[in-house]
């Protein structure tokens, strides 16, 4: 499925089969995961690293010899910048991105560099390991961003935050689910997966928080998550896009409360998720199209029509 123009439907179509590189690995793909980031993608308000594009950046492929194994977003980094020099290959000058700098996964085909490839848990099914690696890895990341924070506000409860949901009741943390104003559905999703509360992101919790995650790409989350987080707390922009940011006071930053954001994953960080995953145990909420409805799939999240995660197979 083919992105031609951002803003515009994507397209089935035939290409040649990829051929690997050295150092590459063809995979035939078993699943891959719809996110957020393509739909930013797909809509235009991220640029492509090319056109046409293949998006697709949580992928459950196998191996021509037989392994299967996850393709996460992160799909080269240089090792040799002051970034990857220091652990945060996150951060590297050079990086390049699986289903924006490089064919992803909305296709039968794909190839991708050995090293940036992770090995999956046998517990889980190709449906449910796909939406970790992106979803669950950056929720993963922004979570160890809140340090032994108690009282944990999620805002948006869609892919991410149902997966780290289950990882922080895990952890003994309490949950304070944050969804669109009204959406009682998904405030009752939240709250069987262990949230101790839900409600609008208009409303006020019942205690202050330790911390804040947003995983909606709406800036205006930004100062309500500073107003709801008590002093010393801190609030993690977890999304690679987001709406402008409005005007806030100095008063709700001060106090010493933190305001960060997470850029993109390391390998560590997916091999900490897998090895956790299966203890959780996380169970991904998923709802799967057929390769060929890829639009359908965006147009659905992009509308909040389906809780938890969509899953292209083929």
């Amino acid at each position: 499925m083919l992105l031609r123009e951002p803003g515009r439907p994507l397209q089935a179509a035939t290409v040649p089969d990829p051929v690997p590189e050295p150092g590459q690995l063809l995979l035939q793909v078993s699943a891959c995961g719809v996110c957020r980031t393509d739909l930013h993608l797909r809509d235009g308000e991220i640029e492509p690293g090319r056109l046409p594009l293949i998006l697709g950046h949580q992928i459950v492929a196998r191996t021509e010899d037989g392994r299967r194994v996850g393709v996460p977003w992160l799909g080269f980094a240089d090792g040799t910048c002051r970034y990857c020099a220091t652990g945060r290959e996150n951060l590297c000058v050079a990086a390049r991105f699986t289903g924006r700098d490089i064919d992803g996964g909305f296709a039968q085909l794909t190839v991708a560099d050995e090293r940036f490839c992770l090995a999956l848990p046998e517990e889980l099914s190709d449906e449910q390991a796909a939406p970790l690696l992106c979803g669950g890895l950056i929720g993963w990341r922004a979570l160890s961003m809140c340090g032994d924070a108690t009282r944990l506000g999620m805002y948006g409860f869609g892919s991410a935050a149902h997966q780290i949901c289950q990882v922080a009741v895990h952890q003994g943390r309490e949950v304070y689910a944050f969804t669109r104003p009204g959406d009682a559905g998904t405030q009752a999703f939240a709250r069987s997966l262990g949230a101790a509360w839900a409600g609008g992101s208009d409303a006020e919790p019942p205690a202050q928080l330790d911390a804040a995650l947003i995983f909606a790409p709406a800036g205006a989350l930004v100062p309500a998550a500073l107003r709801a987080v008590a002093p010393g707390g801190t609030v993690v922009c977890a999304g690679i896009h987001m709406s402008d940011i409005p005007s806030f006071p100095y008063e709700l930053l001060w106090h010493e409360r933190t305001l960060r954001s997470v850029a993109n994953l390391t390998r560590a960080d997916g091999r900490e998720l897998l090895t956790l995953a299966p203890a959780v145990p996380i169970r991904t909420t998923v709802t799967t199209y057929p390769l060929q409805e890829a639009e359908r799939a965006l147009d659905d999240l992009r509308a909040g029509r389906f809780d938890g995660a969509a899953v292209l197979v083929p």
